[in-house]
C-alpha cells in the first residue's frame, strides 16, 4: 500500500451503470482497492494474482475491469467506457481509423471552424445588408446579434451538467444538428420577403429644385422577418452550448495532461478562424446581386448605393457543412480507446479547500435535476475557479469590444475606407489571435506545466499585453481638417454648422454621408455640402467640378475640357504615419492576450473536481457572456459615442449615427478601458494563484462512470474515513 500516494474513494468505487451499488468501505478494502489500483497502472509488471483481472484493453469489448470485490459484468462496463467506431452492432472497419483523439479533434475542429464562420463571420458582415434589406434599425438588428448570447447563457449550465454523464459526442451530432438549423432559418427571409425593389437614386449634389424632404416614420411589414433571425441565433446559441463545454470535457478525457492543453488550443484556434473566413466568404458573396437565385440580375454596380448583396448563400453553404457532421460525431462511442488508461494515469491537481471536502456520497448524485443547486454551490465555492472565470471575463470584455470596433478605430485614426480598415483589422486580430491560442497550447504542452505554473504563465502573458496596450497613446493622430467641424468655409459659416452660404441653397441633408476630399486639402461631409453641381466617373474613383464651397487655387489640374477638377470622392489622405508601427504592436499585443486563454481554460479543468469539469465550463462561458462578451461592445460603444463631435441627425430631429469622431479623446478613452481591464484580469489571476492548494504529492484521478461522483483524496483522509464507516 502506497503511504504518500493517493487512491480513489473506496466509497465510490465504479460499479456497472445497470447494477449501481455502493461497497461498504473497510480498512481491508481500502487496501486491496490501493494494491489494485497499483497491478492497474504497473504495464511493466508481467503477471498478476489470480484473483486480479487482466487490465483492459479498449478493442476488446469482453475484455474485464480491474479487479474490485464486486466486479460488475464485463459487457456492461465495456459498453460504459469504450467501445469501436459505429453505431449498434455495426462497426466498419474503416471507421476505427477515425477512432482515436486525432480523430475526434479534426471533426471538432470543422464544427468549431463552421460555427465561428456563421456566427462571428457571416451574420456580422450581413448585418448592416439585412438592415437595408429589410428596413430594421440598429436597436434591432444588435438584439439579432445578441439572440446567440441569449440562448448560450440560459441553456450553458444545462447542457453542461447534464451532458457531463451523458454521451459527449452524440451531444455533439446535436450540436451540429442545432447549428445547421440555425443557419438553415436565418436565410428563409430572403426565400419569403420576395423580389428585391431598388428604388430611386439619391442625387448627391446639389440642386436648388430638390424638394425637401418630409418628416415620415413608417413601420414596414418585412420588418416583421426580425423574429425569424432572432429564431436562426437561438438555435445557433442552442448548438454552440454542448460544442465550448462538453466538446471540451471530452478531449480532455481522452488525451494526456500534458497533451490537452494542444489539443484544446488547436480547437479553439479554429473557432477564430472561423470568422475569418466568414468575412472573406461572405465579402465575396456579398459581391453579388442579391436575388442572383432568382435569376434576377441588376445594372447597378457595387458602388451604387442601392447595391444589396447575395448575404444569404453563406448560410446554405454551412446549414450543408455542419449536417455532414451529424454522422461521423454520432458513430464515435462514449469514449474513445484507452481513456480509461489515460485516465488511471493522471494526477489530481484539484484545489483544496473546506468545500472540496465535502462529498456527495450518493451514486447517482447529478443525475437529476435536485442535485443541480447543490453542484453549483460546490463550483461556485471553489475560490480559484471564481478567480479564474472573473479573469476570463475581464479580457472577453476587451477582446469582444475590439473585436467590435477596432475597424472603426482605425478608420477614424488613419483616415481609411471602411472596408481597408475592416481588412486591417481582421489581418491583426484574426492570425493574432489564432496565433496566440496555439502557441498558448503548445508551451503548456511542451514544458508539462502543473497548474499552479499554467496560471503563473497567464499571468506573464496577461502583464506583457497590459505593457502593450499603451501603443493606443503613441499611435494616436490629429484630426484632418474637415468643414463645418473643425474648418470654416473659407472664412464663412460657423464651427459645428455643416450649412454656410455657399452651400445653403442646395438643400442638403445630413442623413447622406458620403465624404469628400476638395482640392484645398480641406474634407467635406458631401458633395452638396462642398457645394459641387457637377461630376464625372472615371475607372478609379469620382470627380467633382464646380463646386461654390472650395477655394479655388492656381494648381488645380484642368479636366474634362475647360471644366477644372475640384473634389474627389472618398476621404483625404491622412498625414499620420503611425499606421505600420500600431498595426505591428498591437498584433503583438494580441498574441500575448490570447496566449492566456488556452491556459486558463486548462487551470479550470484542472482546479475543479473531475466530474464537473463541463459544468465549470458552462458556468465560464455563462458569466464570460454575461460579464464580458454581452457587455464589451455596450461599454466600448458607449465610450466611442462619447468621442463624437458630428452627429447624424435627420429631418425628424433624431440622432442617428456618428460621422465625426475625436481621435485624440478616442485613443484615450480605449486606453483607459484596456488598462483597466487588464489590471482586473492579472488581479483575479494572481488571486488565482495565491489561492490555489494542490492535492498532496501523487494524488491520482480515477476515471469515473456515470453512477458515481468519484473524488481524489491524500490515502490518510480515506482510512480515517473507511474505519469510521466500518
Amino acid at each position: 500500500m502506497k503511504g504518500a500516494k493517493g487512491i480513489e474513494n473506496p466509497a465510490f468505487i465504479p460499479s456497472s451503470p445497470d447494477t449501481p451499488r455502493r461497497l461498504s468501505a473497510s480498512p481491508a478494502q481500502v487496501e486491496v482497492s490501493a494494491l489494485s489500483s497499483d497491478t492497474q497502472r504497473d504495464d511493466s509488471q508481467p503477471q498478476q494474482s489470480p484473483e486480479s483481472h487482466k487490465s483492459w484493453e479498449p478493442p476488446l469489448p469482453s475484455s474485464t475491469p480491474p479487479a474490485s470485490q464486486e466486479p460488475p459484468e464485463p459487457q456492461s462496463w465495456s459498453e460504459f467506457e469504450e467501445g469501436p467506431c459505429g453505431w449498434s452492432n455495426l462497426h466498419p472497419r474503416c471507421l476505427q481509423r477515425c477512432n482515436t483523439p486525432q480523430g475526434f479533434l479534426i471533426h471538432y475542429c470543422l464544427l468549431a471552424l463552421t460555427q465561428g464562420i456563421v456566427v462571428n463571420g457571416l451574420v456580422n458582415i450581413s448585418i448592416s445588408t439585412i438592415e437595408k434589406r429589410y428596413e430594421m434599425k440598429s436597436s434591432l438588428t444588435g438584439l439579432i446579434s445578441s439572440s446567440y448570447d441569449i440562448a448560450f447563457c440560459l441553456l450553458s449550465l444545462f447542457v453542461s451538467f447534464f451532458g457531463e454523464r451523458g454521451h459527449k459526442p452524440r451531444w455533439l451530432a446535436f450540436a451540429s444538428f442545432m447549428i445547421g438549423l440555425g443557419a438553415l432559418v436565418f436565410s428563409l427571409p430572403q426565400f419569403f420577403s420576395g423580389e428585391y425593389q431598388l428604388g430611386s437614386l439619391y442625387e448627391d449634389t446639389c440642386s436648388i429644385t430638390r424638394n425637401s424632404t418630409s418628416c415620415t416614420s413608417s413601420t414596414s411589414s418585412l420588418s416583421n422577418y426580425l423574429y425569424v433571425f432572432i429564431l436562426g441565433q437561438l438555435l445557433l446559441g442552442t448548438g454552440g452550448t454542448p460544442l465550448y463545454t462538453l466538446g471540451t470535457a471530452f478531449i480532455d478525457d481522452s488525451v494526456p495532461t500534458d497533451k490537452s492543453s494542444l489539443y484544446i488550443g488547436i480547437g479553439y484556434s479554429m473557432s477564430i478562424l472561423g470568422p475569418a473566413i466568414g468575412y472573406v466568404l461572405g465579402g465575396q458573396l456579398l459581391t453579388m446581386y442579391i436575388d442572383v437565385a432568382m435569376g434576377q440580375s441588376s445594372a447597378i454596380t457595387e458602388d451604387d448605393p442601392r447595391w444589396l448583396g447575395a448575404w444569404w448563400i453563406g448560410f446554405l453553404i454551412s446549414w450543408f457543412i455542419a449536417w455532414s457532421l451529424i454522422i461521423p460525431f454520432s458513430c464515435f462511442p462514449k469514449h474513445l480507446p484507452g481513456t480509461a488508461k489515460i485516465q488511471a494515469g493522471k494526477i489530481s491537481q484539484t484545489h483544496q479547500s473546506k468545500s472540496s471536502s465535502l462529498q456527495h456520497t450518493d451514486e447517482n448524485f447529478g443525475k437529476s435535476l435536485k442535485d443541480f443547486p447543490a453542484a453549483l454551490k460546490n463550483l461556485m465555492r471553489n475560490t480559484v475557479f471564481m478567480c479564474l472565470v472573473l479573469s476570463t471575463s475581464s479580457e472577453a470584455l476587451v477582446t469582444t469590444g475590439f473585436a467590435t470596433f477596432l475597424p472603426k478605430f482605425i478608420e477614424n485614426q488613419f483616415g481609411l475606407s471602411s472596408s481597408f480598415a475592416a481588412t486591417l483589422g481582421g489581418a491583426v486580430l484574426i492570425p493574432g489571435a489564432a496565433l496566440g491560442q496555439i502557441l498558448g497550447g503548445v508551451l503548456v504542452s511542451k514544458f508539462k506545466m502543473t497548474c499552479k505554473n499554467t496560471m503563473r504563465f497567464a499571468l506573464l502573458t496577461s502583464g506583457v499585453a497590459l505593457v502593450l496596450s499603451f501603443v493606443f497613446i503613441y499611435a494616436k493622430c490629429e484630426n484632418e481638417p474637415f468643414a463645418g467641424v473643425s474648418e470654416s468655409y473659407n472664412g464663412t459659416g460657423e464651427l459645428g454648422n455643416l450649412t454656410a452660404p455657399c452651400n445653403s441653397n442646395c438643400s442638403c441633408s445630413r442623413s447622406y454621408y458620403y465624404p469628400l476630399c476638395g482640392g484645398d486639402g480641406v474634407q467635406y461631409f458631401s458633395p452638396c455640402f462642398a457645394g459641387c453641381s457637377n461630376s464625372v466617373s472615371d475607372k478609379k474613383t469620382k470627380v467633382y467640378y464646380n463646386c461654390s464651397c472650395i477655394e479655388r487655387k492656381a494648381e488645380i489640374t484642368p479636366m474634362a475640357g475647360s471644366l477644372v477638377f475640384e473634389a474627389k470622392a472618398g476621404k483625404c489622405e491622412t498625414h499620420c504615419t503611425n499606421l505600420p508601427m500600431f498595426l505591428g504592436i498591437f498584433f503583438v499585443a494580441v498574441i500575448f492576450t490570447f496566449m492566456a486563454g488556452t491556459p486558463i481554460t486548462v487551470s479550470i479543468l484542472r482546479c475543479v473536481n473531475q466530474s464537473q469539469r463541463s459544468l465549470a465550463l458552462g458556468i465560464q462561458f455563462m458569466l464570460l457572456r454575461l460579464l464580458g462578451t454581452i457587455p464589451g461592445p455596450i461599454i466600448f460603444g458607449v465610450t466611442i459615442d462619447s468621442t463624437c463631435i458630428l452627429w447624424d441627425i435627420n429631418e425628424c430631429g433624431i440622432k442617428g449615427a456618428c460621422w465625426i469622431y475625436n481621435n485624440i479623446k478616442m485613443a484615450h478613452m480605449l486606453v483607459a478601458i484596456t488598462v483597466t481591464c487588464k489590471v482586473v484580469t492579472i488581479f483575479f489571476n494572481g488571486c488565482a494563484i495565491f489561492l490555489y492548494k494542490p492535492p498532496p504529492s501523487g494524488t491520482d484521478v480515477s476515471f469515473q462512470n456515470q453512477n458515481a461522483v468519484v473524488t481524489a483524496v491524500p490515502v490518510e483522509r480515506d482510512l480515517n474515513k473507511a474505519r469510521n464507516e466500518g
